[in-house]
């Protein structure tokens, strides 16, 4: 039976560094899910936009300032304590050293991500990249 539960929409950041590598950071104790890896993001509050949202986030969590941000897939995920909207972004350009104000990890990564345990959210994503890079194999 789907899910009627209406989606929660999330602002998700896809850092990409020049040499391709990807930024993962770890959920921080005391949220759901603590522990496992992701790409980094958050609520949107209302009024906000997907971009706007983004950019709040990743300045309370990881203390950067993005430059643009490149709207790139929406995938609707049902975790038992909600349904969220994921609105992935990447983004190739920020500014400020990384801060983990939530006391997560964070760890640049390639195919396969070497991090675990890994966010049922985040697993089509890196499924994504390995279509787009050509890469052949278990993602994580």
């Amino acid at each position: 039976m789907p899910d009627a539960r209406e989606p929660v929409d999330v602002a998700v950041g896809v850092l990409i560094a020049p040499d391709g590598s990807f930024l993962l950071t770890s959920r921080p104790e005391g949220k759901v899910y603590a522990g496992y890896w992701e790409f980094p993001g958050g609520k949107l509050e209302a009024g906000e936009s997907v971009d706007e949202a983004l950019r709040r986030e990743l300045i309370e969590e990881l203390g950067v300032t993005i430059g643009p941000s490149e709207p790139w897939k929406v995938e609707i995920v049902d975790y038992p304590h909600a349904r969220v909207r994921l609105h992935f972004c990447k983004v190739r350009a920020w500014e400020g050293g990384f801060d983990m104000r939530e006391r997560q990890q964070m760890a640049w990564q390639t195919l396969p991500v070497a991090v675990s345990p890994v966010l049922p959210g985040t697993v089509p994503v890196l499924a994504w990249l390995a279509e787009e890079r050509g890469f052949a194999g278990a993602t994580h």
